[in-house]
């Protein structure tokens, strides 16, 4: 089934939509839009095919989301990747086509927060899927007198060691999406667990190793009262990306992604799990009942 072609390029949908998953509450926040390039978003999927699926804007630029995930867990708020932050310059966000400023916070993220009655200082753990700068720049925020200082001062903050590593150890390939103020001063100050593969990170919340985007990027499976959702993050970036083949150009290893996809999404077919996409403008999530009208 080919979706429905809209005439305009889309717009981001609301900045928090909430969701009961078993005996848990879920936030997703928008933490900001930006545009990247459509062709760099879909890789080798010609345009004749990618843009029946999201119009792009008059430079090519499709709108994409930065939708972080909130879990009211029973040790306090647990927030799933952070957004891109406030530290960078305007060159770079108008690049980058980021819009994430707050009003009542540094950024969207904090007033999607405040929106739901939490303080950056009640978040009890943040999750990186992985350490790109629209995923981890949330990690740390800059103060008006440039100082830097953890977003969430009371978390700890939880990556994959291999993503660190690699994060820590770029080339020219790999080197402008990762900004080491955004989790160096947290490893300095202690303040990461670092993981290694599939593991229980906290009761319900467990790691799913997805390389393909990243060698170590992770997805979050969270379990409660028999009913599971699956965050994505850059392993399926939206809705258009649901077929095996639509890899983003910016992966480093796309066969990789390939199985991977393969193994996820049958998987998640299986155990009907709900699928939360991070970059999708407008649309929070889907089961996976769902998905083959999607593909």
């Amino acid at each position: 089934m080919t979706p429905t072609v809209d005439a305009a390029p889309p717009r981001l949908g609301p900045r928090v939509e909430t969701r009961r998953l078993g005996r848990w509450t879920i936030h997703a926040i928008q933490a900001g839009g930006q545009k990247l390039d459509g062709g760099a978003m879909f890789g080798v999927v010609p345009k004749p095919l990618w843009e029946r699926r999201i119009v792009p804007d008059e430079k090519n630029r499709i709108q994409l989301g930065m939708r972080c995930l909130l879990v009211d867990h029973e040790i306090g708020p647990v927030l799933i990747d952070t957004g891109a932050g406030n530290k960078e310059n305007e060159k770079f966000y108008n690049i980058y086509g980021i819009e994430n400023r707050g009003v009542r916070g540094p950024t969207a993220l904090e007033d999607g927060l405040l929106d739901v009655g939490v303080r950056p200082e009640d978040i009890a753990l943040v999750i990186n899927s992985h350490l790109h700068f629209d995923h981890a720049g949330g990690n740390m925020v800059r103060e008006t007198d440039g100082r830097l200082r953890p977003a969430f001062v009371n978390a700890r903050y939880v990556v994959q060691r291999g993503e660190y590593e690699f994060a820590t150890h770029t080339n020219e390939r790999t080197a402008g999406s990762y900004f080491a103020h955004n989790f160096v001063p947290l490893a300095e100050a202690n303040r990461f667990d670092f993981i290694e593969g599939d593991r229980e990170i906290l009761p319900g919340i467990s790691s799913v190793h997805t390389p393909g985007h990243t060698p170590w990027h992770q997805g979050l499976l969270l379990e409660s009262d028999g009913e599971r959702a699956f965050y994505l993050a850059d392993l399926v970036p939206t809705t258009a990306h649901l077929p095996l083949p639509w890899i983003m150009g910016y992966d480093v290893e796309p066969l990789v992604t390939l199985e991977t996809k393969r193994r996820i999404l049958a998987r998640a077919a299986a155990e009907n799990w709900l699928l939360i996409f991070e970059h999708d403008a407008t649309t929070p999530w889907m089961k996976s009942a769902e998905m083959a009208s999607s593909r």
